[in-house]
């Protein structure tokens, strides 16, 4: 396998160095590629020194298998004929093609099929938001339809890029020593806080990040379903929390839920047992693989209502997981 990383020197480009290794990603040859203000930087992979090129028109990708771009919707939509000219798979972590009808949206452990059907080359790899809750549902899915979801999110300074996280370090740093913090990667001062505003705002009051969890969830799932949600911003470094609640079709227990959720893929149960407070938090789930599911129980508001909650790593399974998870799925099928 020959693959490239475009967007190498960011938080996400970091993390598929990280993954590819951890993963075992079996790899013959890693071209990295940047920005021009990267380009002529190294990173470090498997023992051995690699520079980012500079990623141009007249970048050659005739010898790349698989290309992991995660530099940004513009990027990825500029570039993408470059990239895929030569017959190269992208899976891009960008919004650029999501919901275009031609590329698909994978989960792997939701709609792995999907990527074999790729006219344009592309492979859309979905919201981190959206990632962790449809693993979550697509075990419910399999025991009744669902036909609502209402959501609250709790998404870490790490969905904003490695800069976020920095100015959220900074800002307690400031805090400490009675300054006022610097406020410039977010609407307002993420420590001390939370911030009910994730993505930009549109003409429905909902913003452009809780669309994603609407649009993106019916087309992963290839469903009817309806997703209600409220993105809101938290003062953690990274893993996203969810507070789920679903309505299906036919009643289900929480019991039977529980049950899916242990024998889904990907998914690790988190339960409160023998007087022990256990339940899914991200300061557990930081630099994890699964996504966690606890707090299982039936809304006592709906009888065909369940609530859950959910926590995964954003930047790992989140982003950079889920895109090698794809190109795993594909090398074990041999597409």
């Amino acid at each position: 396998m020959n693959i490239a990383i475009v967007g190498a020197s960011g938080a996400v480009g970091q993390e598929f160095l990280r993954v590819l290794d951890e993963q075992n990603f079996p790899i013959d040859n890693l071209r990295l590629f940047g920005s021009k203000r990267s380009a002529g930087q190294t990173r470090t992979f498997r023992g051995k020194e690699y520079v980012i090129e500079e990623l141009t028109h007249d970048s050659d990708f005739s010898d790349v298998d698989i290309a992991f771009t995660s530099a940004g919707a513009g990027t990825s939509k500029e570039y993408a004929d470059t990239i895929t000219a030569h017959g190269t798979i992208m899976i891009d972590n960008s919004s650029a093609f999501r919901m275009d009808a031609d590329v698909p949206l994978v989960v792997p452990e939701v709609n792995p099929r999907d990527a074999l059907d790729r006219p344009r080359g592309i492979i859309g790899n979905p919201n981190c938001t959206t990632i962790q809750m449809v693993v979550a549902l697509n075990a419910i899915e399999k025991l009744s339809h669902i036909t609502n979801v209402h959501v609250a999110t709790y998404q870490a300074a790490s969905g904003a890029g490695a800069t976020a996280m920095q100015e959220l370090q900074n800002q307690y740093g400031e805090i400490s020593r009675g300054e006022k913090p610097t406020v410039e990667k977010f609407a307002h001062q993420l420590a001390d806080n939370v911030i009910p505003h994730v993505d930009i705002f549109l003409d429905n009051d909902y913003t452009k990040e809780e669309m994603k969890m609407y649009n993106e969830t019916r087309k992963i799932m290839h469903s009817d379903i309806k997703v209600s949600a409220t993105c809101v911003r938290v003062p953690v470094l990274r893993a996203h929390s969810e507070a789920i609640w679903v309505k299906t079709e036919s009643p289900v227990t929480a019991a039977e839920a529980r049950a899916a959720f242990e024998n889904a893929e990907g998914i690790v149960v988190v339960e409160e047992h023998d007087g022990k407070k256990h339940y899914p938090m991200p300061l557990f789930a930081a630099g994890t693989d699964p996504v966690y599911v606890g707090r299982i129980r039936q809304d006592v508001s709906d009888p065909c209502g369940l609530t859950f909650w959910v926590v995964a790593d954003q930047i790992k399974k989140g982003a950079a997981l889920n895109a090698v998870q794809i190109a795993q799925w594909l090398i074990a099928n041999d597409k």
